[in-house]
């Protein structure tokens, strides 16, 4: 059994259709949900099916072993950041190294970076008059969202296109591969990239 662990800092809609997409696997299963905020809808989330969670604040992440000490206690073998907006210390870089991905709400390399999240992606995205976007999922290291690119998907940019229309479609493929990325990693399956 693969155990996952996922860190959020929101509403957690990602980590919710992940659970969900692995609740019934024999070989993977998401067993901790950790947030740097202690009042994040993912942890609401969460508990609704029975899934340990952490909060923790800046200074236990950045200057103590309380995170790596609670994922080894979990026995964790992979991270997924799902709308995490910190970088990861480099304690846990080094336990996981390979074994850490996040899901980006735009096409990587452009349009990542610090700030580069939620809405700020998507309005950013269209100011610059793209005719796509989509979603990028990658390795992470020290820096936001430089790791290696494993799997993208487009989305177009419609004439009149908004935020908040552009932000659903990009829901809607995260929603489809994130959790299928996952599990290909887990299971050392070919990777299908579109």
């Amino acid at each position: 059994m693969k155990n996952i662990a996922i860190f959020a800092s929101g509403n957690g809609t990602n980590a919710q259709r992940i659970i969900e997409y692995f609740i019934d696997s024999k070989n993977i299963k998401v067993s901790l949900v950790l947030s740097n905020k202690n009042d994040a809808y993912v942890l609401v989330r969460a508990k609704k099916f029975n899934i340990l969670s952490v909060v923790f604040n800046r200074n236990e992440f950045y200057n103590t072993e309380l995170i790596l000490d609670k994922l080894k206690l979990n026995h964790i073998d992979f991270i997924v950041l799902a709308g995490f907006l910190w970088l990861i210390p480099h304690n846990i870089l080094r336990e996981f190294k390979g074994r850490i991905i996040n899901i980006h709400p735009a096409l990587l390399p452009k349009y990542g970076g610090k700030g580069m999240y939620g809405m700020n992606v998507h309005k950013t995205v269209i100011e610059a008059n793209e005719k796509e976007s989509g979603i990028s999922i990658h390795y992470v290291n020290e820096k936001y969202d430089e790791g290696e690119i494993i799997f993208q998907v487009r989305c177009p940019v419609e004439k009149g296109e908004t935020q908040d229309s552009l932000a659903e479609k990009i829901h809607k493929l995260e929603y489809e591969f994130f959790p299928k990325l996952i599990e290909q990693i887990l299971t050392k399956s070919k990777i299908i990239n579109n």
